[in-house]
């Protein structure tokens, strides 16, 4: 019999009040309780599940979907879902947690707006970032098994973990992905890579020629797959590694250290789309194509806008080398330039200490000016109050 709203056995409202806690143990202990409903509905038709969600109860989500919570589970008086609560927590794992269980991305509430519209409502922009970049794994499985008269499959089983995590990383940075390859020795080799890239060519045409076209996703494996084919490159080139293909990456001209071949390279990524007619080819064009080289907004800045909701490197908190959010280290010298970390301040170094010093000698001039406004300012400010002073007194 399905549970009814408001109908809680005494132990169902303890795992409520449990979950508010966040005591893990206390609640896999009610669980277990043959009075316990997992997708009991409180009076307002909130799951357990939802309430861990909203919550952001990482530990306690995992535990109500071992023991078999609804994710889609829709009884909530406006429609609310698992996946919309988990954005409005803005806890992104949670959302990634929900996502990897099924939960429905289209599904709206009682306004009409998606999980993915409050998040951006409420301004939940990472969470949003997230189920835009979702890729299920079954889709991706799909591919390490022979098709049609196909005796070999077109992904090798060993390579669908390590693609997947690619395919759904939200930092598009080039770096960044050639970090991730660098994490798994399995692809670092030529014909894995191949494959690779030819499953994400045949997802991007996937996406395209489906009946529910979708254009982002359809890029995003294009751009990917352009970066594999030219970690390729680099390795049949000789190559035992990709540092070198890093290096060109990060290479900045010098006069102000901007990565040249790196914007070039994504340019060129975007302008290989095969799908010419795309709208989504049209607008990234035109916001590119206009820009010279080295100007605002960049190629990789544009990419990152329409692919995730987010928009690169448009405040400091974004590593230069490889691009992730949240840098929280300065170069030590110029102040200026923001790391997330000791290993990609290493790696930048050899391109941006040609412009450290001139980096420092502009913030301090800058900082000077800005101490002498405020000090003519504030005497303009003594002035004034002086002669009003003056004025009172007559």
């Amino acid at each position: 019999m399905a549970p009814k709203k408001g109908e809680l056995t005494e132990e169902e409202k303890e795992l409520v009040q449990v979950i508010s806690k966040g005591n893990v143990q206390d609640a896999a202990q009610l669980l277990g309780s043959k009075e316990v409903r997992v997708n009991c509905l409180d009076e307002h038709g909130m799951t357990p599940l939802m309430h861990s969600a909203y919550k952001g109860k990482e530990d306690m989500c995992k535990l109500l979907l071992q023991h078999g919570a609804d994710v889609n589970c829709n009884e909530h008086e406006h429609g609310y879902t698992a996946l919309m609560f988990a954005c409005l927590s803005g806890n992104k794992d949670i959302v990634w947690m929900m996502l990897e269980a099924g939960a429905d991305t289209d599904a709206v509430n009682s306004v009409g707006r998606t999980a993915a519209q409050m998040a951006a409502f409420v301004g939940q922009h990472d969470c949003v970032t997230v189920i835009n970049n979702f890729f299920p794994r079954e889709k991706l499985d799909y591919y390490t098994k022979p098709q049609g008269l196909s005796k070999e499959p077109k992904l090798p089983v060993k390579l669908a973990g390590p693609l997947h995590k690619i395919i759904t990383t939200t930092n598009l940075h080039p770096v960044k992905i050639i970090f991730l390859i660098q994490e798994n020795p399995l692809l670092l080799d030529q014909e894995a890579l191949k494959k690779c890239s030819t499953v994400l060519d045949l997802i991007c045409e996937k996406c395209m020629k489906q009946k529910d076209m979708n254009e982002v996703l359809a890029m995003k494996m294009h751009y990917i797959s352009c970066i594999l084919q030219k970690c390729t490159t680099f390795l049949h080139e000789g190559e035992d590694k990709l540092d070198p293909l890093i290096k060109s990456l990060l290479k900045g001209r010098d006069s102000d250290c901007f990565p040249v071949f790196q914007e070039k390279f994504i340019r060129e990524s975007i302008r290989k789309f095969p799908f010419c007619e795309a709208t989504l080819l049209q607008q990234l064009v035109r916001s590119i194509a206009p820009v010279e080289i080295g100007s605002d907004p960049t190629a990789f800045s544009v990419l990152t806008q329409a692919i995730t909701g987010q928009v690169g490197f448009v405040t400091a908190e974004f590593c230069t080398t490889c691009g992730e959010k949240g840098a929280d280290k300065r170069c030590s010298v110029c102040k200026l330039v923001m790391y997330c970390d000791q290993n990609c301040q290493k790696l930048h170094w050899f391109t941006h200490k040609k412009v450290c010093k001139t980096l420092k000698d502009k913030r301090e001039k800058t900082r000077a000016g800005s101490c002498q406004r405020e000090e003519k300012a504030g005497k303009v400010v003594g002035e004034r109050g002086e002669r009003h002073r003056v004025n009172l007194g007559r």
